[in-house]
């Protein structure tokens, strides 16, 4: 059998928990501050804007279309082909006022006209979305997100213990807001894919977390004796090379999606090779952290109940009276 990591390794990961906790803390509060002050640089999907579907001359392949469209004069616009390449076939997606929506496929078509001289082209639909639509949309995205977080809470509930799914949603929280500070340090352009890419990574990332998880409940139910701590090094220790293994292959695939699949599919694929990163490394070190805090802090609860309970029952225990002893 194929092994990357030695078996029987002993590596004390919750030793230095506070240390990861705090490093995410800090990440996840500089993303919250650039959220505030510079904000996510969002696509026509969450703007508005035009879409318009336009078939050329079979010589001209995506970054043609896209010079002669920039020479032209268009501006905040983004290409991506469709259908077979023979096809010739690409959806133009323009920014623009609410006002001049609707003049923008008039602008495509006009520089289309000028700057392609080798055959005509044709305009074969346009599609126009409003600011108030694309509000919508953003504010649509965002509640798919706490729908699945909320989702996978009452799942791993249910499936290991109440203890265990802040963990798991915890660390989701914790992968969105890395990705989406990234996004925001790059100003890359945000728009339904890349939504569709932090979904795509949150189920992965939970994924993950519940291999963890589930490694943990059996070595807690295998040995008892064990304290928290020792259960969870256990358990990162004999999935670490599973976990490793996976994301390495996973991030091979991504990579080769982003070096090999053109323009249209490097910001998706970025997404999914940062969230595959920041995922493997919430797996272990965020939500296995916060799992030890609250099982500890339930464990220190009820042994105080427990105490304070005795301490109860001692005090109104009743003494026999010595003159009725004898």
């Amino acid at each position: 059998m194929f092994e990357i990591i030695k078996p029987n390794l002993n590596i004390d990961f919750m030793s230095k928990r506070k240390l990861w906790m705090g490093l995410s803390l800090l990440a996840v509060v500089g993303t919250l501050a650039l959220l505030w002050t510079k904000g996510l640089n969002y696509g026509i999907d969450f703007t508005g804007g035009a879409e318009v579907q336009v078939q050329v001359p079979k010589d001209y392949d995506i970054g043609k279309v896209r010079n002669a469209l920039s020479d032209g004069g268009l501006k905040n616009f983004k290409v991506q082909q469709i259908g077979l390449p023979a096809d010739s076939t690409f959806i133009v997606k323009a920014q623009g006022d609410e006002s001049t929506l609707n003049q923008t496929s008039a602008q495509i078509d006009g520089i289309l006209k000028k700057e392609i001289t080798t055959g005509p082209h044709q305009i074969q639909r346009v599609d126009v979305v409003g600011p108030a639509a694309g509000s919508s949309l953003r504010m649509s995205g965002v509640l798919s997100m706490v729908y699945a977080m909320i989702c996978i809470l009452i799942y791993v509930a249910i499936r290991f213990d109440v203890r265990y799914a802040p963990g798991a949603v915890i660390a989701l929280i914790h992968d969105a807001m890395i990705v989406t500070g990234i996004f925001i340090l790059t100003q890359k352009q945000f728009d339904l894919q890349i939504l569709a890419a932090i979904l795509a990574l949150i189920g992965y990332s939970n994924n993950d977390t519940i291999i963890v998880f589930d490694r943990i409940r059996e070595t807690r139910h295998a040995h008892p004796e064990m304290s928290i701590v020792q259960a969870v090094n256990r358990s990162i220790n004999e999935t670490l090379g599973r976990t490793i293994l996976t994301a390495f292959c996973t991030f091979l695939t991504v990579f080769a999606l982003w070096a090999f699949g053109g323009k249209a599919l490097a910001d998706f694929a970025f997404t999914l090779m940062v969230g595959i990163i920041v995922g493997t490394y919430s797996s272990i070190f965020i939500a296995s952290s916060v799992v030890v805090y609250l099982v500890n802090y339930h464990d220190a609860r009820n042994a105080k109940q427990k105490s304070g309970a005795a301490k109860t029952r001692k005090a109104y225990t009743v003494r026999p009276d010595p003159k009725f002893s004898s």
